[in-house]
């Protein structure tokens, strides 16, 4: 069971990243249908552009986009609310670990929960790690690293991302 598992995810990626890649408007709900059937949640309307890694649990909400080589890596999970756009190159480390003693530093591994808020936009090549939630109406600027929550309508960016200013909501 657990091979036959394996198989069907690795034929649904290899659609989803291989064949059906790209921005064709005919492809977003196949892959959206392909998604979902491998475990993960993605929901109506939502675009996904592909490639895509996925090695975390995913659920994304309503009339998403998820743009090209878009990681979730780790042991964790991802939830992205409605309405929420993500740029290419955007990855979620869910996977870290305990600091170890001095024979080995990376101990124990930990899993992480990342929550993104409905509305949100994050900028390409940006990198989340830990348990973060990103509040509703905010944006992450590109190439910011967030480890910290960020509060509703707030623009951050940086590594590591601070607080640019305050959005109107």
């Amino acid at each position: 069971m657990r091979l036959l598992c394996a198989i069907k995810r690795k034929i649904a990626m290899f659609l989803v990243n291989k064949v059906m890649v790209g921005t064709r408007t005919c492809y977003f709900e196949p892959k959206r249908k392909l998604l979902n059937a491998i475990g993960h949640s993605i929901g109506e309307g939502t675009k996904v552009v592909g490639p895509i890694e996925i090695y975390s649990k995913l659920t994304v909400g309503r009339d998403c986009w998820i743009g090209k080589n878009m990681k979730a890596n780790g042991n964790g999970s991802v939830i992205i609310g409605d309405r929420c756009d993500i740029a290419p190159e955007v990855t979620f480390q869910t996977g870290g670990h305990e600091i170890g003693d001095k024979t080995r530093r990376a101990g124990r591994g930990i899993g992480y929960q990342q929550i993104i808020g409905d509305g949100v936009w994050i900028g390409g090549r940006v990198t989340i790690i830990g348990n973060v939630t990103i509040s509703d109406g905010s944006v992450i600027a590109g190439c910011a690293c967030v480890v910290k929550d960020v509060s509703p309508n707030t623009l951050v960016g940086g590594v590591p991302a601070k607080k640019i200013r305050s959005l109107d909501e």
